[in-house]
């Protein structure tokens, strides 16, 4: 097995002035081990991450580092400079110096020993030991964790091989196991940060508060509270969750998350980090998230899934900011905690589920299928939704202006008059129809990202222009979405040379799963799909009379069911599926005006019955009332899950039974609409607009009916006396 670092690697006696001649300096010596193939290409890498952020940190330490299509294998070098080299820390100049190389297809259990050694910068003995090293031997082994200080008890030193760490010892040793230890059962993901040191006796015994053995608890797994008997909020310890992120997802991420934890330990604070590095990252349990106090968001690019933290107090940050001050931060989430302060737990747009990739949000690997699968499909569904709106805005604004003749105007390139009002409509026709020329490869696409990650992208975005290509529409973009990821998952299985890892994902995995899922889109599966895609819209453009009204009822139940969850998008996607086309029937245009008709009802009905009952809601659910009429009139059915939240078994039927009447009055009045968001704001392009006005209202007010009987008859005097508890004046 290859090392990660070798005293050839070391140089104690490091004599540059500059970054870039320290850098090089290192470089140099990978190079020479043959780590490096193209030396100024790697520097240049090096150079280019280094111009997104300094990599210099407080404590005197130097860490650049970058991902490289020039690095053959992960590796490690060290510098120590007498006189110290500036890499923008705060505090001056850096005279420990780590150059970490990874490949740019580096794979997760390299890089996770990788994360491992930036947690280690963390600890003050470790950085000790390296400025007090005289061997570059000795110095290359307490980097790689081989042997540890002197400090340190001699059983955690077993497994010392002297003049180099290979990888496996390295991980061994740094996922808290002496090197050569093959009994990895219960071994957790090295990519999991760590909530506190292993300890040799009971557990809770001398632990610190917060860590992952607690006196008062079972002993937390990484990631996680320790499980406690319920108590009262005031007399437990403060509960912090927090997302790390850097970059290039190597260094900073897991320092960041280190230095955090040191903090909460010392507060006694109950921390659970999630790192989002290139290592990968395991999700926050869904639990954890919903029993925190606060969030801590450090991070230099978009943290995945962050609508999992809404509803709660927020610290967003930069992710030195909790290298260098991660008391601060935690102190700061307290008291936003205490202030009441709280993040939005709404979206910011209908039909948006997250900004970041859900694909596997709330649900864990050994999930049931079906729940996987609906993950994966929401992925697709939530990355297709903007496309939607923006495309089918800009055509339902094209057709107010010019009028639905507009499809048939020239070419703006060809044509194009400033002061002349059609081509204005033209221009937003066919901007509008090039982004609803995505919907299908992007859909696709995420659906395969949402089941493989990033290698699935370029085979499901191929998948989904192959099904446009051969009128597979809206069902082929769901099968080859899965296609590309299931290909994607089945290529990674194989192994491969460590000479090929480089190259398997910007090369190897896109060429083969794009060929085969190309393949089978063109010559195995696509015809049957796309036969099916054109007997579904003959069905529904015959659709008529009672049956529309039926499948009306079905629409606004599905809207309504779980107010923006995944059942009420599947309706959703049925809709602008049907749209979604260059020549959409009249039937695809009724289905998309009765699933918006019914996704206005939940909150315009709740927003209706605390004006009509106040004392039947709390003073908190007056205030969302107020927002309700606008999210409601904004086609937000998210509207109503605080209500929901609240009273799930009064508040869910009731706006089914809303949702349904609404959805059967628009079908059986014939309304029709070519936009697929905008609520009220688009009523003048809907066909019968006055008597789409009525089903809206009509179904508002059988949800505010409902809602306000069924909490009068079993929970009057509970509701009354929260009003009186807050002291507000009945009406």
């Amino acid at each position: 097995m290859s090392t990660l670092i070798s005293a050839e690697l070391v140089d104690l006696d490091l004599s540059a002035t500059t970054k870039e001649d320290a850098t090089r300096a290192l470089a140099e010596r990978m190079a020479a081990r043959g780590r490096v193939t193209d030396l100024d290409g790697f520097l240049a890498d090096v150079a280019a991450r280094e111009a997104q952020m300094p990599t210099g940190l407080e404590g005197g330490i130097g860490i650049p580092h970058c991902r490289s299509t020039h690095v053959t294998e992960p590796t490690l070098a060290f510098g120590r400079s007498a006189d110290g080299v500036d890499f923008g820390a705060s505090d001056g100049p850096a005279d420990l110096i780590f150059l970490i190389a990874a490949p740019a297809g580096g794979d997760r259990d390299h890089l996770s020993i990788l994360a491992s050694l930036a947690r280690e910068l963390m600890r003050e003995e470790f950085t000790t030991a390296l400025r007090e090293a005289t061997d570059p031997g000795r110095a290359a082994a307490l980097i790689a964790r081989e042997s540890a200080p002197a400090e340190t008890p001699a059983e955690e030193r077993a497994g010392a091989t002297g003049g180099g760490a290979t990888v496996a010892d390295a991980g061994e040793v740094l996922a808290g196991r002496p090197a050569g230890d093959s009994d990895t059962a219960g071994a957790t993901d090295p990519a999991t940060p760590s909530t506190g040191p292993v300890s040799d006796t009971t557990p809770g015994a001398d632990a610190a508060p917060g860590t992952a053995s607690d006196a008062d608890g079972i002993p937390a797994p990484p990631g996680e509270f320790p499980v406690r008997e319920p108590v009262p909020a005031a007399d437990r310890p403060f509960r912090v969750v927090a997302v790390t992120s850097c970059p290039t997802g190597i260094a900073h991420t897991y320092m960041a998350a280190e230095s955090l934890e040191q903090a909460a330990r010392a507060d006694g604070i109950e921390l659970a980090v999630e790192t989002q590095g290139s290592a990968g990252f395991k999700r926050l349990d869904p639990a954890v998230v919903a029993a925190a106090d606060a969030v801590i968001l450090a991070h230099d690019v978009e943290v995945r899934e962050k609508t999992r933290f809404a509803g709660k107090p927020v610290v967003d940050t930069g992710v030195k900011a909790a290298i260098n001050r991660p008391a601060e931060l935690i102190a700061e989430a307290r008291a936003r905690a205490e202030r009441g302060e709280r993040t939005s737990p709404l979206p910011t747009s209908g039909g948006d589920a997250g900004d970041g990739p859900p694909m596997s949000a709330g649900s864990g690997s050994g999930d049931h299928f079906g729940i996987r699968l609906r993950t994966w499909l929401m992925s697709g569904v939530s990355y297709m939704v903007p496309f939607v709106a923006a495309g089918g805005l800009l055509i339902a604004l094209a057709f107010a202006l010019g009028g639905y003749e507009i499809t048939d105007a020239p070419s703006v390139i060809d044509q194009f008059t400033w002061t002349d009002t059609q081509s204005w409509a033209a221009l937003m026709f066919q901007i509008g129809g090039a982004a609803f020329g995505f919907l299908i490869p992007v859909l696709a696409g995420y659906i395969a990202y949402g089941m493989a990650d990033r290698p699935g992208l370029v085979p499901g975005f191929v998948g989904g222009a192959i099904s446009i290509t051969i009128d597979a529409g809206f069902l082929g973009g769901l099968v080859a979405g899965l296609v590309a990821g299931g290909v994607v998952l089945g290529i990674q299985r194989f192994k491969v040379p460590d000479v090929l890892r480089g190259i398997m994902p910007v090369v190897v995995i896109p060429l083969l799963s794009s060929a085969i899922v190309g393949f089978l889109m063109f010559v195995v599966i696509g015809q049957p799909i796309a036969a099916a895609q054109e007997g579904l819209t003959d069905w529904l453009s015959g659709l008529s009379g009672a049956n529309a009204v039926l499948l009306g009822v079905v629409l606004g139940l599905m809207m309504c069911f779980d107010l923006g969850g995944p059942v009420n998008k599947v309706a959703y996607a049925f809709a602008i599926g049907g749209i979604a086309v260059s020549s959409p029937t009249e039937a695809n245009l009724q289905i998309m005006a009765a699933v918006m008709a019914a996704g206005m009802v939940p909150p315009l009905g709740m927003a209706l019955a605390t004006v009509v009952r106040r004392r039947l809601f709390t003073r908190a659910e007056r205030e969302n009332g107020k927002a309700a009429w606008v999210l409601g009139a904004s086609f937000i059915t998210e509207g109503a899950i605080p209500f929901a939240a609240a009273d799930p078994l009064r508040v869910i039927p009731s706006s089914m039974a809303g949702g349904a009447v609404a959805g059967a009055l628009a079908m059986a009045f014939g309304n029709t609409l070519r936009a697929p968001h905008g609520g009220i704001f688009v009523v003048p392009l809907i066909g019968n607009p006055f008597l789409y006005l009525l089903a809206i209202a009509a179904g508002t007010a059988v949800t505010a009916t409902l809602v306000i009987l069924l909490k009068g008859t079993r929970g009057a005097q509970q509701a009354e006396r929260a009003v009186e508890t807050e002291a507000v004046p009945a009406p």
